[in-house]
């Protein structure tokens, strides 16, 4: 995941932080593999700015047409990097904010009462107990398109594909195996992470080798109505209170 471009002082966190309009909010569209960690990074960045954070959470493919057709957001974090070099490209980004902030990871999840054996690995997507497999929508959520990939290097999506439930985001479909609407399924590291679904299931780590790596990219849109706090939102995701956030969400960080 590509570049660092924004000349932020990293080393004034936690110390000083620089004026911001705090009567603006700042907007910020994320994937939905980030709902728990940027929650946990938003409510800390408010706490020391005073920034009002409007955080909205999906798949990476729809903000990124949301944003071509010019949807209000300051900042883009998506869970494929393509789509904010693609925004960059076509003029929507601000020149040289693109930041690579983490890769992700995929798990096999089911909810700790089944009795499907996750760590038999995709193999288990093929058990007779299972009879529907959650995954988000591949034809625009990333960690979708993953789950697919690993499925086919495993040589198990031919015999299960019929099973398959397809969230609108990576968060839904982990709620569908949450809520018992689905068996089991594939989705982020950093959901299955999160204190409610690390205590209610249990996971497989799928290997990083059985699909092309989750390279994910935030960039600070052209249009942003307030591009300071653009700016020092990023700087937080960098600095180290931020990466240790993004660390106990499973995430791997650039560098």
């Amino acid at each position: 995941m590509i570049c660092t471009v924004l000349i932020i002082g990293v080393a004034a966190l936690g110390s000083v932080w620089p004026s911001v309009a705090l009567s603006e909010e700042l907007t910020i569209a994320a994937a939905s593999d980030l709902n728990f960690a940027f929650k946990d990074l938003v409510a800390e960045y408010e706490k020391k700015t005073g920034v009002h954070v409007k955080l909205s959470l999906g798949s990476s493919g729809n903000f990124f047409s949301q944003i071509s057709n010019g949807a209000p957001f300051d900042l883009y974090f998506s869970a494929d990097i393509r789509y904010p070099q693609k925004l960059g490209e076509a003029g929507h980004a601000l020149p040289g904010s693109l930041y690579k902030y983490a890769v992700g990871r995929i798990v096999l999840w089911t909810p700790m009462e089944s009795k499907v054996d996750v760590q038999k690995g995709l193999d288990a997507l093929a058990d007779p107990a299972v009879k529907k497999i959650a995954i988000a929508n591949p034809k625009h959520a990333p960690y979708g398109r993953a789950a697919v990939e690993a499925m086919k290097y495993f040589k198990v999506y031919d015999r299960v594909k019929d099973k398959m439930v397809l969230g609108e985001n990576v968060s839904q479909a982990a709620q569908f195996i949450e809520s018992g609407a689905c068996d089991i399924g594939i989705v982020a590291l950093s959901l299955a992470l999160a204190p409610s679904m690390k205590t209610a299931g249990k996971y497989w780590q799928i290997p990083i080798e059985s699909h092309p790596p989750l390279e994910q990219g935030a960039v600070i849109l052209k249009n942003a109505k307030n591009k300071e706090a653009a700016k020092q939102f990023l700087e937080f995701v960098r600095g180290s209170e931020g990466q240790e956030i993004m660390r106990r969400y499973g995430f791997t960080l650039p560098g």
